[in-house]
């Protein structure tokens, strides 16, 4: 990829701004947290498109609902026990869609929701004057080409909404899920740090959870190590095969 004028990664970004540009053929230019994951744990999966799914839905519906509400109106539903069902079959060849959701998930995302947006002081964060949503950005980290796309970029920080099945365990589940990756990437691509606001699935209890400095230096090694990875197999002086990758290790 050529090296980026300012006028071009303006255009650039303003494509981005697109879900089907950010994850289509232009995103896939770029490395972004969710590359990192698969780079790390297997590169074989690296850049391999992931098929929707239920998790991927709820996600969609809660982040639209809370940042971009003219979209949630829209969002398809139906109103049967289960997806094991001809109705729910009949439903998603309709629309050409792999999974929607049912209206009792749909349900429970709304009360997330109006949970979140009754909390005052999340509420004045979260919409502040000034504020906007779903912001990308490119830069290089480590040379290579990287993107991101924030929730809400505030004028001193990021926000990253996120719902999780249990509020206190955040902390640990963080650094499983990439969110230590996460909180690196997006602090060297927008020059801000990131903050993570929660809310438990099931309680309905809400975290704002500040990552360390130890947080976001474990995020930058490993970062560090799936760039290596990458460089690897995918570079462009890249002598290894994917295919013939396997884990070696030491057992204790």
């Amino acid at each position: 990829m050529p090296t980026l004028t300012k006028d071009t990664t303006k255009d650039i970004i303003n494509k981005l701004r697109d879900d089907n540009n950010y994850y289509g053929d232009l995103g896939r230019q770029y490395i972004s947290n969710s590359d990192i994951k698969n780079l790390l744990k297997n590169p074989k999966k690296f850049r391999e498109q992931q098929d929707d799914n239920k998790n991927f839905a709820l996600g969609r519906y809660f982040h639209q609902s809370m940042l971009e509400p003219e979209k949630a109106k829209d969002f398809p539903h139906i109103d049967v026990a289960t997806r094991n069902n001809k109705a729910y079959r009949e439903i998603c060849e309709s629309l050409k869609k792999s999974v929607i959701l049912l209206t009792k998930e749909k349900k429970e995302i709304d009360v997330m929701v109006q949970t979140m947006k009754s909390n005052i002081k999340f509420f004045d964060e979260i919409y502040a004057e000034g504020n906007k949503f779903e912001v990308p950005a490119i830069g290089k980290i480590m040379g290579v080409d990287f993107k991101g796309k924030a929730d809400i970029e505030c004028e001193n920080y990021l926000i990253d909404l996120k719902t999780t099945s249990d509020v206190h365990g955040f902390r640990f589940s963080a650094n499983n899920y990439g969110y230590d990756t996460q909180a690196y990437i997006y602090q060297v691509l927008f020059g801000k740090p990131l903050i993570f606001f929660t809310i438990d699935k099931t309680s309905l209890l809400m975290g704002k959870h500040i990552p360390s400095e130890q947080m976001i230096e474990r995020g930058k090694e490993k970062v560090l190590k799936a760039i290596q990875m990458y460089e690897r197999f995918y570079g462009e002086n890249a002598e290894e095969d994917v295919d013939q990758y396997f884990i070696e290790e030491i057992l204790q």
